[in-house]
């Protein structure tokens, strides 16, 4: 097991739902601590669509300040932008649209020629938001970063084994072949600019998700594990996802 001091904040939840709950209100933790321009990077996948949801329901929207946070991703499949497999559109379908001024919704463009082009341009749209091309330690790109875990130990479209995984220069990369389904090329954030953020939020919920948790607490070197926010990083997992011998743990 990794020991304390390298391990991330590790928090459980009795199940989905409450999981979905913690995280909203760690969201909006993070933006109430920003009086200013907030900027969240959204996950895809199955991880985060209860979150989605809640922050989409009457209760919660109403206390998004929606004029003052940008919304980014940190990785998309290379489909159309209506596509059911796009991770943008399934956030804007499922809260984003309803309030968020279009200006501060942020999708990785996928309406050009490959998923290199797709890259770049979202880098340079990064960058003109973050105003520079080199990061600061000091000055974080994102308020929030959510995460998820996939079976393999991925994470946003940074699969264990691929190059990708190592970019420390561009911001961006193309990845050309999933490692898991769907298996159409993607574009990804890379380790730096995603730990470029106040805090790096994974959710990690279901029985079939133990399996992959057991090797992220045992410290294998995958993806998932590499991702480290430079403020702080949480893992938010439910009691399902939970290995048996530390059932019912902080």
């Amino acid at each position: 097991m990794m020991s304390a001091a390298d391990q991330p904040k590790l928090i459980v939840a009795a199940d989905a739902e409450a999981l979905a709950q913690a995280a909203a209100e760690r969201v909006m933790a993070r933006i109430a601590a920003n009086r200013s321009r907030i900027a969240i990077c959204l996950t895809g996948g199955s991880s985060p669509k209860k979150l989605y949801q809640l922050l989409g329901s009457d209760v919660w929207y109403e206390k998004i300040p929606w004029d003052r946070v940008h919304w980014f991703i940190g990785d998309e499949r290379f489909v159309g932008e209506s596509d059911p497999l796009n991770n943008m559109a399934v956030a804007r379908a499922t809260f984003l649209d309803r309030s968020a001024p279009s200006g501060h919704i942020h999708p990785i463009p996928t309406m050009v020629e490959n998923p290199e082009r797709s890259a770049e341009a979202y880098a340079r749209e990064l960058q003109a938001f973050y105003g520079s091309d080199r990061l600061d330690p000091s000055r974080p790109l994102f308020d929030m970063v959510l995460m998820g875990a996939g079976p393999d130990g991925h994470t946003a479209s940074l699969f264990p084994g691929y190059p990708e995984i190592e970019e420390t220069g561009r911001w961006v990369v193309g990845v050309p072949k999933a490692n898991v389904a769907p298996f159409v090329p993607r574009v990804s954030l890379t380790l730096p600019v995603l730990a470029s953020c106040r805090e790096m939020l994974f959710e990690i919920a279901g029985h079939d998700k133990q399996p992959i948790l057991t090797r992220l607490l045992n410290g294998e070197n995958l993806p998932a594990l590499r991702a480290r926010s430079k403020g702080e990083t949480v893992w938010l997992v439910d009691q399902a996802a939970l290995p048996e011998g530390i059932r019912g743990g902080r």
